[in-house]
């Protein structure tokens, strides 16, 4: 036999030529797989078999007519009890269609049953690091149970949610009302089947109120009279409008076979792992469930181009076509599993376990297997790795004094280590000097990706740079450290628990195939370049989806996290370590070639990053369909008799002063300017979207106020009062008792807040055992205007409460068809919308909200 020897090395242009159809196609391929959707549906009945089918047309027409034709559908309003009776009465016509079904087909077993739940309820709900309480009044659910109609049927049920209501700048058509269509479809379907019988009950809840902080979950979860049947769930959201949704959340080895079941799977355990860290600040009501029901679910949602999450550019028409067919396939899918005979309901009836299961959907299919399988795997692998690398080693030796193993290993792992701090310091040395030199941050927030254009050259460039710091390190040594560092990496991270190692397997499984074939077929002492061919497609296909996730994900989120946080940081670092993960070869590719390639290469690398920042410096952060998100509140203080334009942002991008200046100029009083407003926990004015508002540094404006004007919510039969009825003094024990009732006829979403020691109260039984803020948050049903809360304090002083609530006729444009109803407010915010829309050329989605407020002692 004879070998093939490597023996002449290609300079890197015509290395990195030979290379370019697997550094082209692989990712291509790998993206296009996870891009594509199916085609739209638009008939109700299959053509060929006759029988129902998913259909996204009668999908985005349920959407269309919560968002459009209903509209904002904000908990509180006129529009959320239009959406509450629509829902109802739809889920009323279910049951007289399967009773009809029934009828027809008397010896079929099936069973449609209705509720529409009402009810009072309290809980905490922290966020953002801060401890806020939640009340509300009247609020409701509206539920539907599908079953084959026998006690045994309905003992062990499987929850599908979805959310009705819409947040408060927002139509919501993806968020939630596309959600609310795929389960109405999927009754449709499944009741509409002719050999479909459940085997385990579906409850199907039409949640009313997840935008006013879960609600509605939560008060199913505590007081509906089935809830102790449900066994597990599945919460359908959005975050987006494009592409496949996400499996985000899975708490049961159960449940993720139940997904393994859908026909187009999108998911991994490293969404999982990273969302339940908590470094994502953001929630669904998946927290209800698993907390109150504790049972465990799947949460899925809708993430791609989340620039118009909670935006009044979440319509229907830029739903891009395919996603409502995409996700409704998949969730048929798992309720008919969830359903049948095979479902695992039965099982769950004692508890669940978290699951140890690794799970990825690679190239259209869905990979899982225990983390015991996972051990073997990884620990074999890194046996066989460690073998095959002394094996080699001792191969080539040539008799000369030669470093041991160890030292050869340490030095190339040196190396890459160095690569990675120098992709590292490389992005993040070019983001400073975007940041703080130029101050033209988020230059890239417009498109997900082109930050990889901006800070690519810089990573790459820091990453040959940081080879020059170990003059000895050869391309040999590197490729074997990084196989021992990625398959130890597998097996050490996996040790742990963590399931996102089968990220480190991927790389080292086709690098240990490519080594050990070179080693076996080329003797000579170059390694062959299609070690690298081999050795890159399995990480380019699985690497490329992942850096499309993160950037989906953290470019949007950018735009939301407030003006301090360092967004040009954290996008160049994300380039910096998605690079390193999707190309985990360029390293030791680098090291093929001498030091004076490498400068030169550098010296490419600075000149396309010079270019790339000039391009960029030239770009808004922001268009018509990546806006930046500002909210404004137009405050009237019924205590001081104030009135304020209170102006915010969540970014960091530059312009934002400026633009405030103007506002100030075209609506303020004249001769004010805007004033910085301190942001704490004792700022009132923005506790409608508190914790939120801790993100934003907002200005305020003083606004003219006509002679005369006294606000109507003020005095009179529509004043908004703090008042403490039942109130009780204990001087033995130094305590007071009181109770709070807070009346606010025409507003919604009040709050109250106040520093105190309780001691006791209605909330919940643990308040905490110190002097503090207390913060507490209402949602009523349209028409309820009264919530009282009961406590006991320490001390018998009176209680300074601060209060505010928002206008529910004032919510432009939420309440544009009704403008006259919300007074000088949506006078102003017309103005203002318009001027806005104009001057920024479209780039801005503002929320504008009237709010009433005061401060008051009881």
């Amino acid at each position: 036999m004879v070998s093939a020897r490597a023996t002449v090395q290609w300079g890197p242009i015509r290395s990195l030529l030979c290379l370019s159809p697997i550094l082209i196609f692989a990712p291509w391929f790998a993206i296009q797989r996870i891009r594509s959707l199916p085609d739209p549906v638009t008939s109700l009945i299959n053509s060929e078999t006759g029988l129902p089918q998913i259909s996204e047309t009668q999908i985005l027409a349920y959407s269309q007519y919560l968002s459009e034709d209903i509209g904002f559908r904000t908990v509180g309003t006129y529009e959320h009890a239009l959406a509450d009776k629509w829902m109802a009465d739809t889920a009323y016509e279910i049951q007289k269609e399967c009773e009809r079904l029934v009828q027809s087909d008397p010896g079929r077993n099936l069973e449609c049953e209705v509720w529409h739940q009402r009810g009072n309820g309290s809980h905490r709900f922290d966020m953002m690091g801060k401890r806020l309480y939640k009340t509300y009044v009247d609020l409701s659910n509206i539920v539907i149970r599908v079953s084959n109609g026998t006690p045994e049927g309905k003992a062990n049920a499987a929850l599908v949610n979805a959310h009705l209501d819409s947040t408060l700048p927002s139509p919501g058509a993806a968020d939630d009302a596309l959600a609310v269509g795929i389960m109405l479809e999927c009754i449709r379907v499944l009741t509409h089947t002719p050999d479909w019988t459940p085997a385990h009950a579906l409850v199907f809840l039409f949640n009313h109120a997840e935008e006013s902080l879960q609600d509605a979950s939560h008060l199913f979860s505590t007081q509906h009279p089935i809830a102790h049947t449900v066994r597990a769930f599945v919460n359908l959201e959005a975050a987006g409008n494009e592409g496949k949704e996400l499996l985000f959340q899975a708490t049961s080895e159960e449940m993720i076979r139940a997904y393994s079941k859908v026909p187009r799977p999108s998911g991994t355990v490293v969404a999982n792992e990273v969302f339940s860290s908590g470094v994502l600040l953001s929630d669904t009501d998946f927290r209800q469930f698993e907390q109150y029901l504790d049972v465990p679910g799947l949460d899925i949602a809708v993430i791609g181009n989340s620039y118009m999450y909670h935006t009044r550019k979440d319509l229907v028409e830029n739903i891009k076509p395919g996603v409502a067919q995409h996700m409704a396939e998949n969730t048929l899918a798992i309720l008919q599993y969830l359903s049948s005979e095979e479902s695992p309901l039965s099982s769950l009836t004692t508890g669940y376990t978290r699951p140890t299961t690794v799970f990825f959907s690679w190239l259209g299919h869905f990979v899982q297997y225990h983390f015991s399988t996972a051990r073997l795997m990884y620990g074999t692998l890194f046996a066989l790795s460690l073998t095959m690398v002394w094996a080699t080693r001792h191969k080539r030796k040539t008799g000369k004094l030669t470093p041991s193993i160890w030292e050869e290993q340490w030095d190339g792992s040196r190396a890459l280590l160095l690569s990675l701090g120098g992709a590292l310091l490389g992005a993040n040395g070019l983001a400073a000097i975007v940041h703080r030199v130029l101050g033209h941050n988020m230059s890239w927030f417009a498109s997900e990706y082109s930050a990889l254009l901006l800070y690519g050259p810089a990573t790459i460039g820091g990453i040959l740079i940081s080879q020059d710091v170990l003059s000895d390190v050869t391309e040999r040594n590197a490729l074997n450290a990084l196989l021992l560092m990625q398959s130890g990496g597998a097996l050490g991270l996996q040790l742990l628990g963590i399931g996102s190692a089968y990220l480190f397997f991927i790389v080292a499984a086709p690098l240990f195939v490519a080594l050990s074939l070179d080693a076996l077929l080329n003797s000579g002492t170059l390694v062959s370049l299609w070690t690298y061919a081999l050795g890159m497609v399995a990480p380019l296909l699985t690497g490329a989806p992942l850096v499309c996730l993160v950037f989906d994900v953290f470019v949007p989120l950018t735009g939301r996290i407030g003006a301090d946080a360092p967004a040009e940081h954290i996008i160049a670092s994300l380039v910096a370590v998605t690079t390193s993960l999707a190309v985990p070869l360029i390293t030791p590719f680098f090291l093929r070639f001498s030091p004076r390639v490498r400068m030169n290469g550098v010296l490419l690398l600075n000149v396309a990053a010079v270019i790339a920042v000039a391009a960029f410096f030239f770009r808004s952060p922001f268009d018509a369909r990546h806006q930046r998100r500002l909210f404004v509140l137009s405050s009237d203080n019924i205590t001081s008799h104030e009135r304020y334009l209170h102006v915010g942002a969540a970014d960091g991008a530059p312009g934002f002063n400026e633009l405030v200046d103007d506002i100030a100029a075209n609506f303020g009083i004249v001769g004010t300017q805007a004033v910085l407003e301190d942001m704490h926990d004792w700022n009132g004015d923005w506790d409608v979207i508190y914790p939120f508002s801790a993100f934003m540094s907002p200005y305020k404006i003083p606004l003219p106020i006509e002679p005369g004007f006294v606000s109507p919510f003020a005095n009179g039969t529509r004043a908004f009062k703090i008042e403490a009825v039942e109130d009780h003094v204990d001087s033995v024990a130094g305590t007071r008792s009181l109770t709070l009732q807070i009346t606010h006829p025409g507003l919604i979403w009040t709050v109250i807040a106040f520093d105190a020691h309780v001691l006791q109260w209605t909330l919940d039984d643990a308040p905490p055992d110190e002097h503090t803020r207390h913060h507490i948050k209402e949602a009523s049903f349209f028409g309820h205007d009264t919530w009282t809360v009961d406590l006991t304090v320490k001390g018998t002083a009176p209680l300074a409460i601060n209060f505010v609530g928002v206008d529910e006729a004032a919510m432009w444009p939420a309440k544009q068809a009704a403008k006259a109803q919300g007074g000088h407010a949506m006078a102003l915010f017309e103005r203002l919308d318009s001027w806005l829309a104009r001057v920024t050329d479209d780039s801005v989605d503002v929320m504008l909200l009237a709010t009433v407020g005061g401060v008051t002692t009881v």
